[in-house]
């Protein structure tokens, strides 16, 4: 097992400066959002998953999902430390799975979601159109 290059104090420094909410992706998001004609409530922790965009009137919630933190398959942000391997590997694998059964506990509620990854953003008018059309229905989420 491979040790990491960082001592404790600082490791833990830098991860507690990691924000789990209120991000830019999501203040994008939910401009995006507002600009469109929704309205929306933020984190309903009654849900599954505290989603960070909840449509009530819908029955639709979006998640803005982080790359690394949730394992956006196929994408170069999602690329695992090489260094203390089986710490990252059960803790992102634990987040994938936590995001799995959270979504299929949405489903049994009756609420649709759409999950909106990190590099997703850096095209704007793509995220709209795949926004627009999960919220007007024509995309299953």
């Amino acid at each position: 097992m491979m040790t990491d290059v960082f001592s404790v104090e600082k490791r833990s420094k830098i991860m507690s400066s990691i924000k789990s909410y209120d991000t830019q992706p999501e203040f994008m998001i939910r401009s995006l959002i507002h600009r469109m004609g929704y309205r929306f409530r933020l984190r309903n922790a009654s849900l599954p998953g505290s989603p960070d965009i909840v449509l009530p009137r819908h029955k639709k919630v979006i998640f803005i999902h982080g790359c690394f933190w949730h394992g956006h398959q196929k994408c170069k942000r999602s690329k695992r430390p090489n260094t203390n391997k089986d710490f990252w590997k059960y803790k992102l694998d634990n987040n994938i799975n936590r995001d799995k059964h959270q979504q299929k506990e949405l489903n049994k509620l009756g609420w649709h979601y759409l999950v909106v990854w990190q590099c997703q953003i850096s095209k704007p008018e793509t995220v709209r159109t795949r926004i627009k059309r999960y919220l007007d229905g024509s995309l299953k989420g």
